[in-house]
């Protein structure tokens, strides 16, 4: 997500405007220069060859959670069988181990008087943040379904393996429309607790808004969360020259020609671990240096309605990043004081993604979230 708020504008040159023109936003002083030879001289060949040798080993894991995920739908159920609890994933990072991400077995977590099957809702349903996909929550999905729980990871429209191409997203309800099909689908009476990480913060409420009673509690992780009348850029604006890191790394992509507003954006490649992953384990930065897909513009600029009487019916539950670079703990702080959520958990050492960097620790957390009554 980061910060979208400078201008961006068209870059006027002699080439014809074909379906998928790209142009990076540059400062006032920087020549105009077209996006795929600038890609090919700043990065790095040797850093291209490992980071896809890295995704190797990643790969057979990825594609074994993959082919369990719909095209539209990502979803995957526990099946009931038993599970050899030495198969639990844990986190592969070589770093010590702090006590806010112990290693702890699913069951010391959810066996303390409150039983799974008891809960108001025991079914998660993750969705991912911009240019990420339903693939990002493996480790989580894992950990949630050893721990008992129903979990169903979404891929919105044009994001993970779901079909649709991104530069023809226009509306924030086209962006979401997987996650609210789910939710209208969903059995009567059966509630599900939505967790939403970055740009998902605002996908999920906007499906709160739509579908108050089939939402128990509502999970922001380093997500947006507005007020009504707000869009994720205004959210993001509040940080406005401060970031240096995200400002290199946004590449707009203009489908429609450099004389219309963007259609989508995604970061430079040879930035990500900086910037999303600064204390992620290898394996995963090269599996997200692989899957990430660009994010549909027109959403971020879509202002929400949000009602107390739905969207504000919801519990909501916030969840701090503490070493993030893409949205800095003083802006989601500012998002806290703004619009306040019913509790605050920090995550400590943890970056914009602690589904890879504090897989453990950010369990633990949405295990105690579902258990609050």
């Amino acid at each position: 997500m980061g910060n979208l708020c400078s201008l961006f504008k068209p870059i006027n040159n002699n080439t014809n405007h074909v379906s998928s023109t790209t142009t990076k936003k540059r400062s006032s002083h920087a020549p105009p220069s077209n996006r795929w030879s600038r890609s090919r001289k700043d990065m790095n060949l040797d850093e291209t060859v490992n980071i896809r040798q890295q995704a190797i080993a990643t790969a057979a894991l990825y594609r074994q959670h993959q082919q369990q995920f719909d095209r539209s739908s990502s979803m995957r159920y526990p099946n009931g069988s038993k599970r050899n609890a030495n198969l639990l994933p844990r986190s592969s990072s070589s770093r010590a181990r702090s006590l806010t991400d112990p290693l702890l077995q699913p069951h010391q977590l959810v066996n303390q008087g409150i039983k799974v099957d008891d809960l108001e809702s025991n079914h998660f349903i993750l969705v991912h943040g911009g240019g990420l996909g339903a693939w990002c929550w493996y480790k989580t999905i894992a950990l949630l379904e050893e721990s008992g729980y129903k979990v169903s990871a979404i891929d919105l429209t044009g994001s993970g393996v779901h079909s649709f191409e991104t530069n023809n997203i226009t509306s924030l309800s086209q962006y979401v429309k997987p996650l609210t099909d789910f939710l209208e689908n969903l059995p009567e009476g059966e509630k599900v607790i939505s967790v939403g990480h970055d740009f998902g913060g605002a996908c999920i409420s906007y499906a709160m808004e739509l579908y108050p009673l089939k939402i128990s509690k509502a999970v922001f992780i380093a997500a947006a969360m507005m007020s009504s009348g707000q869009s994720t850029l205004d959210i993001v604006s509040q940080q406005a020259g401060t970031d240096d890191l995200m400002q290199q790394a946004q590449i707009f992509l203009y489908a429609n020609g450099n004389d219309h507003p963007p259609t989508s954006f995604e970061l430079e490649k040879s930035l990500l671990r900086d910037l999303l992953f600064n204390l992620c384990p290898s394996k995963d930065v090269a599996l997200a240096s692989v899957s990430m897909r660009p994010t549909p513009f027109a959403p971020v600029l879509e202002k929400l309605s949000l009602s107390d009487l739905k969207y504000g019916s919801v519990r909501r539950f916030y969840i701090e990043t503490l070493e993030d670079n893409a949205i800095p703990i003083t802006l989601q702080e500012n998002m806290i004081k703004a619009n306040p959520p019913e509790k605050v958990f920090h995550l400590k050492g943890a970056d914009h993604s602690p589904f890879f960097s504090k897989p453990q620790a950010l369990h633990k957390l949405l295990v105690e979230i579902s258990k609050i009554r």
